[in-house]
């Protein structure tokens, strides 16, 4: 990270998404490992399984990336790869065939599989909630999208997404 400006910044941005977040000031939480305790379960990459679509996944990091090759044998060789970053550099070879509508469709499939992956398990559950109102940002270097980029200027919709499915939660506790 080598401007904490561009996080300030963001730390005082309401997410863009459809839930509405209250959120206190200077009180935010940055995840980016899976092994990072506690907050490493907010990861795609952390080990916890579940069940989806009626095929079991082994981390929602397998589930995001096989739907980008739904009704292609990639989308199985994604299933079956036995780590979540094998999964990640097999979807990420651009030169295998991507879905077309992939940009319109990818972020309701990392909300299904972060709502299920933390349906699934209780104590993930609970660290979930257990960050109140705070800010979550993915403070990954190399993401603009999903987390906040190398200068903090990204969109971070993995962390929207997390406040997103802590609300569902809190709701339906």
């Amino acid at each position: 990270m080598k401007d904490n400006s561009q996080l300030q910044n963001l730390e005082q941005l309401a997410p863009e998404s459809k839930t509405e977040f209250l959120i206190l000031p200077g009180k935010t939480i940055y995840f980016c490992f899976a092994d990072e305790i506690p907050y490493g379960c907010f990861c795609n990459f952390s080990a916890h399984d579940f069940r989806l679509d009626n095929l079991y996944w082994q981390t929602s990091e397998h589930y995001f990336q096989a739907q980008k090759f739904v009704g292609t044998p990639y989308f199985e060789k994604v299933q079956q790869t036995k780590t979540p970053l094998e999964a990640a550099n097999l979807g990420g070879d651009r030169t295998l065939p991507l879905r077309s509508d992939w940009r319109q469709v990818k972020d309701e499939f990392m909300y299904k599989a972060v709502l299920a992956k933390f349906q699934n398990h209780a104590d993930i559950r609970d660290i979930l909630l257990s960050t109140g109102n705070q800010l979550l940002i993915e403070t990954t270097s190399h993401d603009y999208y999903w987390g906040c980029g190398e200068d903090g200027s990204g969109k971070n919709r993995l962390g929207q997404i997390l406040m997103e499915v802590r609300t569902i939660l809190r709701h339906s506790n």
